[in-house]
């Protein structure tokens, strides 16, 4: 059995309990937070041990893994004695919050030769996976354009103040939000290198932004909008999607279907003239236990089948974790410098 232990126990971090508990190969050892009431929930329902003290768990326990699901402030020191510990890590997104903390530990990693997964859950939902294939198959032929979007119901009046609006423990609308759209686009259809018109906008928040909206170009000359506003209550919850226009068609995609739009039939994707929509029931990623989405188990089993089998996963590495954070830093530059 494979040892692991979490460290931050708010929703995300019970969410990753309830998933690594019940994962077959997978001995959940202990768990670490400051919350007593959580806690003892655990000492009173579980066999886990429980510590208020990362570094004190670690040294007391025999683990393989950790996975980190606190605030983001708090990622850099947590992963860095992770990795020197010679533990794998799984780290929520985003990664750190500032991309010279990240280019460390990435080298760390890659030094130690530990697997190294960051929590950017779309790319294990499998509407996002047949959007990539499709684009590496070249159906939309030479692309044009493209938008990344997200919105949702997270800030929708004024309120007092937690992590989430402090920028230094990396709140906000673009860390939190953005993030995942902006990982998407860099790995589904090119690495970003400059952003332009880049606005930051409060609607409720005091101290950062509700709302990111702005072009990027990439790597390959593609260029783009970013469109993210998590004040949107015509949202139940955080919808995102990616639209992309080719000279052959379009697609749009998101976490429940991907419509294909074409201009001529293609025969070897079996795709007729026209519109064409697949739903997520046809591309979902089989998984041993569900909660709130096969992806957030998906990703898990990803990340365990990873240390079992002694190689890094080709999903969500510190590397591409990093680079997502060197996309919000030209975001914040551009928006700077207006």
């Amino acid at each position: 059995m494979i040892k692991g232990a979490i460290i931050g126990l708010g929703k995300m971090g019970l969410s990753h309990a309830a998933i690594v508990g019940a994962h077959p190969d997978v001995d959940l050892v202990a768990v670490c937070d400051t919350s007593s009431l959580v806690l003892s929930a655990f000492n009173k329902f579980s066999t886990v041990k429980t510590y208020t003290d990362y570094k004190e768990m670690v040294g007391n326990e025999v683990l393989d893994f950790i996975l980190i699901a606190t605030p983001t402030k708090f990622h850099y020191n947590m992963v860095k004695y992770a990795l020197e510990k010679g533990l794998h890590v799984f780290c929520e997104k985003p990664f750190t919050l500032t991309t010279l903390e990240g280019k460390e530990l990435v080298e760390l990693a890659n030094r130690k030769g530990l697997v190294n997964q960051i929590g950017y859950h779309n790319h294990f939902i499998g509407t996002f996976r047949e959007l990539k294939r499709l684009l590496q198959a070249e159906v939309l032929g030479e692309l044009v354009h493209f938008t990344g979007e997200a919105y949702g119901p997270v800030v929708v009046k004024e309120k007092v103040g937690t992590w989430r609006s402090k920028p230094e423990e990396g709140g906000g609308c673009l860390f939190d939000y953005a993030s995942h759209v902006i990982n998407l686009i860099q790995e589904i259809i090119g690495r970003p290198v400059k952003a332009s018109g880049s606005q930051l906008k409060s609607i409720y928040s005091k101290g950062v932004e509700d709302a990111v909206y702005g072009t990027l170009i990439l790597e390959n000359g593609l260029s783009g909008l970013l469109s993210v506003n998590w004040s949107d209550e015509t949202y139940r919850k955080m919808s995102t999607s990616i639209t992309i226009q080719g000279k052959k068609g379009k697609i749009i995609c998101d976490a429940t279907e991907i419509k294909i739009y074409l201009k001529e039939a293609s025969k070897m994707e079996g795709l007729d003239k026209g519109w064409t929509i697949k739903y997520i029931t046809d591309f979902a990623i089989p998984v041993n236990f569900y909660l709130r989405g096969e992806e957030y188990s998906a990703q898990i089993d990803n990340f365990i089948d990873c240390i079992k089998n002694k190689k890094q996963t080709v999903y969500n590495t510190f590397e591409q974790g990093l680079y997502t954070d060197k996309v919000i830093e030209m975001i914040i530059a551009d928006y700077k410098k207006q």
